[in-house]
């Protein structure tokens, strides 16, 4: 099969980042393409290591040259070579996100793009500067040669576009007849882009980040080696003979010489300031004092970076894993947040720092603040993008999130006065975890991932895009599913109602989690529909709650019944079908009878006779230790339900809908007692308040199964064994901190 890109890649001594470098493009999404690595001249381990890359995956080919001759050279080599539509650059100490090359050429292809290039995400290879972007907005646009050439002056303030790595249409560079310039040793694509919109071809920029562009002491890049500024005078000059220079162009290039001449000021006056001959650069600086605050920037550039600390790789000799969430997290706060939290604590348990990046600052919700003092338990480290700690809270420092607030609480107040409100202020706050990703937020992943991610957790599918932030190629990719959000969709649809979660259809679930190396499903069912759904190279494990159990059964005397959820719409919808189907009932059989509604879905229901809508709890034990019996009469829904966990390990009698009961039927099926209509709640209700020996009976069964089915060993061991086996594979350095 022909390849749809083909990746260039030159290669002088790259040993240090060449791997991390191809692990990114074979990652790609658009599996369809060739690594051609043209390595020049290296007298370091790098070829080998190419090599032995190139033994596990047919994709890579290396040419090795025998002389150095500059990266211009290299790629000339590896273009002569290429077989694919396009060719994209990617250095050999950089790295590309998973679905960059597929984003690149698919937009190629609709705008009719020759060349194509996205924004770069420059990051400092010891942490020592926070990463940023090269560019601003977001906003797509064309680019022509004398735009192109006015953001090109050697060090000027505007961001500089030929530090771009385009992916260009191959039959444009044939067509054109156009290669790398080999007298150049910087600027060679800057030079590369010019000759080819000069010529008639088309270029397009789309200012989302895709390339990761790694500086470091061994890079050349961003220095300017001897002779190389001379070489962009003269490589400037043979251009402006051409039929295609305009006025304006020439205009542009005008102003690109008279920067070139301040650059080599620049480059004159800082060996002479580094020497102590200040005499000499001050000299230099009367001649062009356009060089002066240039030098006055790179001097404080170089005072900011000795006064840095970088921020050590690992952390205790142990392996780190940062965990992506954009979920409101709380201990004890919602199923989903208490699951990860309960996964988080128990990896630290075993060996592993965690480290907690919540990127985006909808994770507030309405509600803007977070009790976070409980997550320390949890997480080594935490970092929250729109928030601000003092003590055990953290304030959300957005508006805002205040306004909604506010709004929500006035929403409350007009509603208990039975007075009109606008239906703005009900409005639920956007679901977080399927917010669109901003730049804002991926930079703030690479800011508190780099150094800290040996593997990386991804907090539902919805996080995965964000993986590739944390600047670890080689780092096994685990994803927390929680739900099989697409058979969730499903279970909403058939009973007529929406769901809070954002829908995913089932390829599209299915393409999101094959991003990953290690899925975790929460039950056994999903798990085998995860395995049918994921291309083999994606391990599934089964990672369900765990619950410290109770030391004896807690049957209840004469606590009633007992629910306790948050304000999901699965578990408002369940109460109101109860209250209004179920409950009369009983309490026509039992006029003292009383129930207990927990959680923040108390305040989606209206009051009846016998119901006490308590709300938030902090500590549910003193409910479940008084409860006769534990009522979850969920209606739709997915994924294992936690707090059918949490009562199982409370030893109570439990009545619970097959729902419910979804993916742990078998290890319930003598632990629970099953109901699916209201006749049969009524009943199975009855018959447990009016035979105490039964009610006892199954508590006790319900707590056996908690202990043999939801302890922490139980439930976590595989999910701990696939990551130690996972960076067992990793280099030497990372599998001896995972042993």
């Amino acid at each position: 099969m022909m390849p749809r890109v083909s990746v260039i890649m030159a290669n002088r001594n790259g040993a240090a980042h060449i791997a991390d470098a191809l692990r990114s493009v074979l990652a790609q999404s658009l599996a369809e393409l060739e690594v051609i690595v043209v390595d020049d001249a290296s007298t370091d381990p790098s070829p080998r290591i190419v090599e032995e890359m190139a033994a596990e995956d047919a994709r890579i080919r290396l040419i090795r040259r025998m002389s150095a001759g500059g990266p211009a050279a290299a790629r000339n080599d590896a273009l002569q070579r290429a077989r694919g539509d396009f060719v994209a650059i990617v250095d050999a100490d950089d790295m590309i996100l998973p679905d960059r090359l597929q984003t690149l050429v698919t937009a190629a292809e609709w705008e009719g793009a020759d060349i194509v290039a996205d924004d770069l995400v420059l990051f400092q290879d010891n942490a020592s500067a926070p990463p940023r972007r090269l560019l601003s907005g977001d906003t797509p646009c064309w680019i022509g040669a004398e735009a192109w050439v006015r953001a090109n002056r050697p060090f000027g303030r505007g961001p500089q576009l030929g530090y771009l790595k385009p992916v260009i249409r191959r039959e444009a560079l044939l067509r054109h007849h156009v290669a790398y310039d080999e007298r150049l040793r910087i600027a060679e694509d800057y030079d590369l882009v010019l000759r080819l919109l000069l010529a008639g071809a088309a270029m397009r920029l789309l200012p989302r980040p895709g390339y990761l562009y790694r500086r470091h002491g061994g890079s050349i890049s961003h220095r300017m080696p001897e002779g190389a500024l001379e070489a962009l005078r003269a490589a400037d000059a043979r251009l402006r003979s051409l039929p295609a220079i305009t006025p304006a162009i020439a205009a542009a290039m005008d102003q690109r010489l008279r920067a070139i001449a301040t650059a080599q000021a620049v480059q004159g006056c800082m060996p002479a300031l580094k020497a102590g001959r200040a005499g000499d650069a001050l000299g230099t600086l009367a001649r062009r004092p356009a060089a002066l605050p240039i030098v006055a920037r790179f001097a404080w550039q170089a005072l900011r970076g000795r006064l840095a600390r970088p921020r050590p790789a690992v952390v205790a000799d142990r392996p780190a894993i940062t965990v992506i969430s954009r979920q409101r997290i709380t201990p004890s706060g919602n199923g989903s947040s208490a699951y990860l939290v309960a996964i988080c604590a128990a990896l630290r348990e075993a060996g592993f720092s965690l480290h907690l990046v919540s990127p985006t600052p909808g994770s507030f919700g309405r509600v803007p603040w977070l009790r976070v003092d409980g997550l320390d338990a949890a997480f080594d480290s935490m970092a929250f993008r729109g928030g601000w700690r003092v003590g055990p809270w953290l304030l959300a420092t957005d508006p805002r999130v205040h306004a909604r607030a506010a709004l929500g609480l006035a929403a409350r107040l007009l509603d208990r006065a039975n007075l009109p409100c606008p239906a703005a202020w009900r409005r639920p706050a956007p679901y977080a975890m399927a917010l669109p990703w901003v730049p804002e937020d991926q930079l703030f992943v690479a800011r508190h991932a780099q150094g800290r991610a040996d593997a990386i957790l991804c907090d539902y599918a919805f996080t995965l895009p964000a993986a590739g932030f944390a600047l670890a190629p080689a780092a096994p990719v685990a994803v927390l599913m929680h739900d099989l959000l697409s058979a969730r969709a499903e279970s909403f649809i058939r009973q007529g109602a929406a769901d809070s979660v954002a829908v995913l259809n089932a390829r599209a679930e299915a393409a999101a989690l094959a991003q990953a190396d290690i899925a975790i499903a929460i039950q056994a069912e999903e798990a085998e529909a995860a395995r049918r759904m994921l291309p083999a190279t994606t391990r599934v494990v089964v990672a369900p709650m765990a619950a410290r159990s109770v030391a004896a059964a807690q049957p209840g005397e004469g606590g009633g019944l007992l629910f306790v959820g948050s304000a999901t719409p699965p578990n408002r919808d369940a109460m109101r079908w109860f209250l209004a189907e179920i409950w009369p009932g009983l309490r026509e059989r039992h006029p003292t009878l009383t129930m207990r509604v927990a959680g923040h879905v108390a305040g989606q229901l209206r009051p009846a006779p016998g119901v006490e809508l308590l709300g938030r709890v902090e500590d549910l034990a003193a409910l479940y230790r008084a409860a006769e019996i534990v009522v979850s009469p969920l209606l739709a829904g997915s994924g294992l339900k936690i707090k059918l966990v949490e009562a199982l390990a409370a030893g109570k009698a439990i009545v619970a809908s097959p729902v419910t009961l979804q993916g742990v039927g078998p290890v319930t099926r003598a632990a629970v007692l099953p109901a699916e209509t209201a006749a049969q709640f009524i009943a199975g209700i009855d018959h447990l308040l009016l035979d105490p020996r039964a009610r006892r009976r199954l508590a006790e069964r319900a707590l056996d199964a908690a202990r043999s089915q939801f302890d922490a060993r139980t439930a976590h061991g595989p999910l701990i064994e696939a990551l130690r086996a996972a960076l067992a594979e990793q280099p030497p350095a990372l599998a001896a901190r995972a042993a």
